[in-house]
Formats: C-alpha cells, sequence, structure tokens
C-alpha cells in the first residue's frame, strides 16, 4: 500500500510540473547529446542547458542548423503558456535566479444577484418566499 501511494505521489508530482512520459523516455538523447556538446565545444553541462532552454536558445539554433534534428529529439521541448507565477531562469552558468510574473491586465470580477423585475406574476401564488 505504501508502495502504490508513493507512485501516485510521484506521478502527480510529474504531471503537476509538466514532466511527461515522453520526456523522461528522451532522457537518453539529453545525456547523449550533452557528451557532444562537451566533446565538440567544450561546454559543460550549465552552458549546455542554456543553449538548449535558457537564454543562448535563438542564438545557438541560428548558428548549428544541422543539429535541428537532434535538438528535436531533446527532452522538455514542448511549448507551454507560462502558468506559473515564479520562473526559474538561469543567468549565468553559475547562478540561478528566480523571477516574477506581472500580470498587468488583472480585472476583478464582480458578481452580484439582480433580482429580475419582469415577471409574469406581479402578486400573488406563484412568488419566491420573501424576506419581511
Amino acid at each position: 500500500m505504501k508502495g502504490i501511494s508513493i507512485l501516485l505521489s510521484f506521478i502527480f508530482l510529474f504531471q503537476s510540473v509538466g514532466v511527461k512520459l515522453h520526456d523522461i523516455l528522451q532522457l537518453d538523447a539529453f545525456i547523449e547529446h550533452a557528451q557532444f556538446h562537451n566533446q565538440q565545444y567544450g561546454d559543460n553541462f550549465f552552458v549546455f542547458v542554456s543553449k538548449h532552454y535558457g537564454e543562448l536558445k535563438s542564438d545557438h539554433n541560428t548558428r548549428h542548423q544541422e543539429e535541428k534534428k537532434d535538438h528535436d529529439q531533446l527532452p522538455f521541448q514542448h511549448h507551454r503558456h507560462a502558468s506559473s507565477v515564479a520562473v526559474l531562469s538561469l543567468v549565468s552558468p553559475h547562478t540561478l535566479e528566480i523571477r516574477t510574473l506581472e500580470f498587468l491586465d488583472f480585472k476583478p470580477h464582480r458578481f452580484f444577484y439582480q433580482e429580475l423585475s419582469s415577471s409574469s406574476y406581479p402578486e400573488g401564488l406563484f412568488q419566491p418566499p420573501r424576506i419581511i
């Protein structure tokens, strides 16, 4: 019973973060491509992550079009809209920064009950109960 609850907890955790089974199966391509970058360009892990998921991604994709097939096989490439308030971003190869998203178009909704005034029975037997 404990094993099932732990397994379900991990499944819920992965789903809430957005990790899919397809991404887990592609981790070997991630490791293989990271080793390729280490041997070919001398990149460490943080530079590799920045080139494929961070601020250096657009520059790396334009310079290395021949690696596009390998880049499509990397995990976590599915595009989602940002739904969280705090975003973890890679500032430099050695530091991480937590940035907050600001939602500028926040409009509070005001819901209220408005009594209908057009009734076919203005007074009489078929009216709802009233507080007197």
